[in-house]
């Protein structure tokens, strides 16, 4: 009974191939599955901060062109006032207008900061756009000084209106800076699993040398030195190591054959020695 199971035993043993095939089979394995859950994970968090990022930089633009179209706008006011005439007012168009701030509100990168900031342009813009509204009622009273009105009325309304964009602005700003800041944390935890891969793959490959080098290296050396020892100076080959592949079955046949070619030897020295006293 304890026969066929150590013959069932040795039936499963493996071979020193199949040793190699599957220690390089799994450093492989861990290389492969870890760049591969670094490589998902990078595009991943790429796609999704790169959306937002781009969604920023869209958003800082619309600020600008808000910025620039009420200056504008201004700047006509006062030239009119200047030449007491609306004729050189130049158009606004206030549906644009109201729609790049719904477009901030409605930004997929906007936060719970922005939304208000987006509201407060619009009031300040709908004050602006009220007041402005004076300017043909201002030049063609003899009794309202234009100067003193957009001075002392429109000016500090449009400051207002100014002021709540550079804030909006400033606030998209820091959330593009935020973006940026989760997009090199992002970065930096799917480098994780590749530097993991790299290092368990150091560690395997280590661990696979030092495999090799105790069990199939020395061993060599070793069989090396005791078949040099009975070649020069006819010693016994005497070396048993503990395997069960290749190795040891050539250790085994080398040991048996040595043996045999000492038996001989001995045999044709002992037939030598009986000859020569035969002749004596």
């Amino acid at each position: 009974m304890f026969g066929k199971f150590r013959n069932k035993v040795k039936a499963f043993k493996l071979s020193l191939r199949s040793k190699m095939v599957i220690s390089l089979s799994l450093i492989a394995a861990v290389l492969f599955i870890s760049s591969a859950i670094s490589i998902l994970e990078y595009r991943k968090m790429s796609n999704y901060v790169s959306e937002l990022i781009g969604d920023n930089i869209r958003s800082i633009n619309l600020t600008q062109e808000l910025s620039s179209a009420v200056d504008s706008y201004n700047l006509g006011i006062l030239k009119a006032i200047g030449y007491n005439s609306i004729s050189g007012i130049p158009d606004f168009d206030q549906n644009k207008f109201v729609a790049d701030c719904d477009s901030l509100k409605n930004a997929i990168a906007a936060r719970s900061t922005i939304l208000p900031l987006a509201d407060s342009v619009l009031c300040s813009y709908n004050n602006y756009m009220q007041t402005s509204m004076e300017l043909e009622e201002v030049i063609q009273s003899d009794f309202i000084n234009s100067r003193e009105w957009y001075f002392d009325r429109l000016q500090p309304v449009f400051g207002e209106l100014r002021g709540d964009i550079d804030m909006l602005s400033a606030e998209i700003f820091s959330d593009l800076q935020a973006n940026s800041a989760a997009f090199d944390e992002g970065f930096g935890r799917s480098v994780i699993p590749g530097a993991v891969a790299i290092a368990m793959g150091i560690i395997l490959v280590l661990l696979l040398m030092f495999f090799i080098s105790v069990y199939y290296v020395s061993p060599i050396y070793k069989m090396l030195d005791e078949l040099e020892n009975y070649i020069d100076f006819a010693r016994k080959y005497d070396y048993t190591f503990d395997g069960d592949d290749e190795l040891s079955q050539l250790n085994a046949g080398i040991t048996e054959i040595t043996e045999e070619n000492r038996l001989l030897r001995l045999r044709l020295k002992k037939l030598k020695e009986n000859k020569a006293e035969d002749e004596s």
